[in-house]
């Protein structure tokens, strides 16, 4: 008679590929899965009942944040993420990773997410940093990418112009990071170092992720009025290197670029028929989270973080007169700009920029400029600039995946510790929300809103023995009531954990066990 540690008796099974839901049993022993299919007679350690429930492989996030943030080390736990059945998140995102940090300028670049003063650093590669990691109890399964910015910074610096033994180096610590365990490259096409690379350039750089078999991913140059060209760059990119390429939080900001959705549509779904491999990822929410020195103009950011902080302290100089001027050409809507988190000045959070004006006499500028300036540029903020009816159409391509663009917290153990800032609600309830608002209204199948949390994500990042519920599979499995499911979070009140979340494993042990594994590309 067969016996496991874990054995899920009479619950409808999606093995994550698409296919429908089944009635059946799994049996886990240790980290893996042992057998599905009818396992009436065997014993376990722990019977669980799902009569009812459905079971399936642990949610995918390929666009979470907890590196950059640093609460991977703050918040281990990750309880926002594993209680919504994330079992493994991807960081290195959008140009920013943890390694590697070669240089001074590699490091700064990390402080606009958090106070590095207070981290103690003591990594440089790839290898060492996930080696660390490896040091630390993770309630789920982390890997990276690594940010090209990061890449750049740790080679050239703030240098404007590169030559070929730049380019070298760069395509060398490319080669040795992915050797060491990145699962690729990421990309923030906005960024000034991405400009002084040159698109020759960046396409070489490519080349190499493509000949390792890795994953690109890119975060859209511009994901307002000038979409439609931003969107045909990425095509361009992933054309030309024939890398395997992920599109981040894809999505159209503002009433200009709603108009032009339809075509971006289209323009994927052309690419991916004339074979580029290309997907994208989405949150499932109509208000952005970023941060508010997003809105500063290329030529000041190149310039690093002392002299940005000089620039915004000389209330009379020339520089800062023209930043003004450039944020006042933005046209921004200030009552739809929500203070998500501040450095020091917490009396900020939860209002709108409107507000503060409105509170203080000074212009919506000035309240940009100032709020960076007291908080080292650490500043985040919520943005409502999304269409409901754009996300439904993007939710029915066959490309699209779900991912949080969020960051994981300990609720449980640092509640004191989070409540000062708001965080953004796809940080506690992104997979149940769009199951809720999808699947359960039936917009699409619960097969079909499965594998885009589990068996996709895996094969686009190249994860091998996870997403899927197979024999000889890693035990990452949740069990969910699809008549509950439905998230809580709001943003007023973001640290609310979500309904119908029955239980989550990872490496087949319990997600409050922290038995999350540091996971490397091979």
């Amino acid at each position: 008679m067969a016996h496991y540690s874990i054995l899920i008796k009479n619950g409808t099974v999606f093995d994550g590929k698409g296919g429908a839901g089944v009635k059946a049993d799994v049996g886990i022993s240790g980290d893996e899965i042992k057998k599905i299919g009818n396992l009436a007679g065997a014993s376990a350690d722990e019977i669980i009942n799902a009569e009812g429930k459905y079971v399936c492989p642990g949610f995918i996030d390929t666009t979470a944040h907890s590196d950059t943030h640093f609460t991977l080390f703050s918040s281990p736990r990750q309880e926002s993420f594993f209680r919504q059945g994330v079992t493994t998140i991807v960081g290195g995102n959008c140009g920013s990773s943890l390694a590697p940090l070669l240089s001074k300028e590699a490091t700064e670049s990390l402080a606009k997410w958090t106070d590095t003063s207070k981290i103690n650093i003591n990594w440089r590669t790839v290898e060492e940093m996930l080696s660390e990691l490896d040091q630390h109890r993770l309630g789920v399964n982390f890997c990276t990418l690594v940010g090209f910015d990061t890449l750049y910074k740790s080679i050239a610096g703030n240098l404007e112009k590169i030559n070929d033994d730049i380019l070298k180096q760069l395509k060398l610590l490319l080669k040795n990071s992915i050797k060491e365990g990145a699962f690729g490259l990421s990309t923030s096409l906005s960024a000034e170092s991405i400009n002084n690379l040159g698109d020759d350039n960046l396409i070489d750089l490519l080349k190499e992720v493509k000949d390792r078999g890795a994953l690109v991913k890119h975060h859209l140059e511009d994901e307002g009025k000038n979409i439609l060209p931003s969107l045909s760059n990425v095509l361009h990119l992933a054309r030309n290197s024939e890398a395997r390429t992920q599109i981040s939080h894809f999505k159209a900001l503002g009433r200009s670029a709603w108009s032009v959705w339809p075509q971006s549509l289209e323009m994927i779904r052309i690419a991916r028929e004339d074979g580029v491999d290309i997907m994208c990822d989405f949150f499932p929410y109509t208000r952005t989270g970023s941060s508010l020195f997003d809105f500063l103009p290329a030529w000041i950011k190149k310039e690093g973080r002392e002299k940005i902080l000089k620039t915004l302290r000389s209330h009379d100089s020339n520089e800062r007169k023209d930043l003004l001027t450039y944020l006042k050409s933005l046209t921004l809507h200030y009552d739809r700009i929500t203070i998500a988190s501040t450095l020091h000045d917490f009396s900020s959070v939860g209002k709108t920029i409107e507000v503060l004006s409105e509170e203080s006499g000074l212009s919506g500028e000035e309240i940009v400029l100032n709020l960076l300036e007291v908080n080292n540029l650490n500043v985040s903020i919520f943005s409502e600039v999304i269409s409901e009816k754009n996300i439904e159409d993007l939710v029915k391509e066959e490309y699209s995946m779900v991912a949080s663009d969020g960051v994981g917290y300990d609720v449980s153990s640092n509640t004191s510790e989070i409540m000062k800032d708001l965080a953004h609600p796809r940080s506690f309830g992104a997979f149940p929300r769009f199951l809720n608002d999808f699947a359960k209204k039936g917009i699409i199948s619960w097969e079909q809103a499965i594998y885009k949390m589990t068996a996709l994500p895996a094969k686009t990042l190249g994860l091998k023995d996870r997403g899927v519920i197979a024999k000889g599979n890693y035990a990452d499995v949740v069990i969910f009531d699809p008549n509950t499911i439905e998230d809580q979070s709001t943003y007023d009140a973001p640290y609310r954990l979500p309904l119908g979340i029955e239980r989550v494993f990872v490496n087949g042990k319990s997600a409050f066990e922290m038995a999350g594994r540091v996971l490397r590309y091979r």
